[in-house]
């Protein structure tokens, strides 16, 4: 849970650092970058999320020696990747800022953070494999510590860059990839160590047929699921960015508590990762209907904690974030929305979780598809309320991801583990 939380900081420094100037542009700039490249990079969460099925998959199942592999395949798949994103870094720039829809100077911001960061996407890719790589095999702390070295760096880089030698928005993006260069490199020294300088996998092995092909389905199911998540995400942005300036810039300061809140259930999520996908690859029934039990229970507990934190220091943290007044006011009026966001959040992350376990890919990417088609209903039936429609379009499609997934996960069990045991 710590090691995930950590995840989003980069951009929260950054909008951070950035909002200290009181340029309402910079900072929307800054928020807006930022937002498609937790976007862009999340599409590829597949190699993070495959990573720890697979990896615990195969320690339930006693498969050790598969575990250098799975760690090779993951990194030349996000080597690959990152470097296609770099080479298509012009269109994408095009494409995806004119698509987000913000003013003249929020969006010359938003492309030189763009221009910069991209290069890191070899890096933060290769990150997602250590860290579910980690994860997989139930070493959080191990996770944890590399996560907090790439925060670390990032943290003081950006203040170093932007608030002493004045390097601006372009000096956000600089210590980002300072930072995930940094965070990948102890990530394969780890790796290194714990596999006793075995890094090296065969080609015969590195290439297994019956490994890719299921290693590439589950990553298509992922990356489908995780395509319609970004598209919900990506239309708040704009829809805000079209709001106005101060709206935009408001909205993002709330987007850092989503996330934030995001990333701690999705700790228990992980959790849930590692344990269903241990127990799935020993065909223990009890162990993964159990697991799916505690974390949905856990969820639910950490999930009011969370609530509470927002409601009892969420103006002093927006203060912290910014320091326009109008958004700072702006993003008050909001915040009930993100009060409320933990609790109706709970299912989905949890079970997303089990169902990542099991690699229940098409499933989980099939019931995503139906909470989209019901988010942009919501929104249009609210879309008069403004900003608030908005708000409550994401509210309601928090609370159909989890509710899909709980109803089908009862059908699911029975059919991968059999009528052996009543369960629940």
């Amino acid at each position: 849970m710590l090691a995930n939380l950590t995840t989003p900081l980069i951009g929260i420094v950054s909008t951070t650092a950035i909002g200290r100037l009181g340029e309402p542009a910079l900072l929307g700039g800054a928020a807006m970058a930022s937002v498609i490249f937790d976007c862009m990079f999340w599409l590829f969460a597949f190699l993070r999320l495959s990573t720890v099925a697979f990896t615990a998959q195969s320690l339930g199942s006693g498969d050790i020696e598969e575990l250098p592999a799975l760690f090779a395949r993951g990194l030349v798949l996000a080597a690959l990747i990152g470097s296609a994103l770099i080479a298509l870094q012009v269109p994408l720039a095009a494409l995806l800022l004119d698509a987000m829809g913000g003013s003249r100077d929020v969006t010359e911001a938003a492309r030189i953070y763009f221009s910069v960061r991209i290069w890191s996407s070899p890096l933060a890719l290769g990150n997602y494999v250590v860290l579910g790589w980690l994860v997989g095999q139930a070493r959080a702390r191990l996770a944890l510590l590399v996560q907090i070295v790439i925060n670390l760096v990032n943290m003081a880089t950006t203040a170093l860059l932007v608030l002493e030698f004045k390097f601006g928005i372009a000096g956000a993006a600089v210590a980002a990839v300072i930072a995930e260069g940094s965070g990948l490199l102890l990530g394969i020294l780890i790796a290194r160590r714990l596999l006793r300088g075995r890094l090296a996998v065969p080609r015969k092995k590195l290439f297994d047929r019956t490994k890719l092909t299921r290693m590439f389905a589950v990553n298509r199911d992922i990356m489908l699921r995780t395509a319609a998540l970004i598209t919900t995400f990506l239309f708040f942005t704009a829809q805000g960015a079209r709001a106005g300036d101060v709206t935009l810039a408001a909205n993002s300061v709330l987007n850092n508590f989503l996330l934030m809140s995001a990333f701690f259930l999705d700790g228990l999520a992980n959790a849930a990762e590692q344990l269903c996908g241990q127990s799935f690859g020993a065909r223990d029934k009890e162990g993964f209907s159990t697991a799916t039990r505690l974390v949905v229970f856990w969820g639910f507990v950490f999930a009011v904690i969370v609530m509470a934190v927002f409601a009892l220091f969420g103006p002093q943290l927006i203060d912290f974030m910014t320091a326009s007044q109008d958004v700072r006011s702006a993003a008050r009026d909001f915040l009930i929305f993100v009060i409320a966001s933990p609790l109706l959040a709970v299912f989905a992350f949890a079970f997303d979780g089990v169902y990542i376990g099991a690699t229940w890919a098409r499933d989980m990417r099939n019931l995503m598809l139906v909470s989209l088609l019901i988010f942009f209903t919501a929104w249009l039936g609210l879309r008069g309320y403004g900003n608030a429609g908005l708000w409550g379009a994401l509210l309601a499609f928090y609370a159909a991801r989890g509710g899909l997934e709980a109803l089908r996960y009862p059908e699911l069990l029975k059919a991968t583990f059999g009528k052996t045991r009543r369960v629940g």
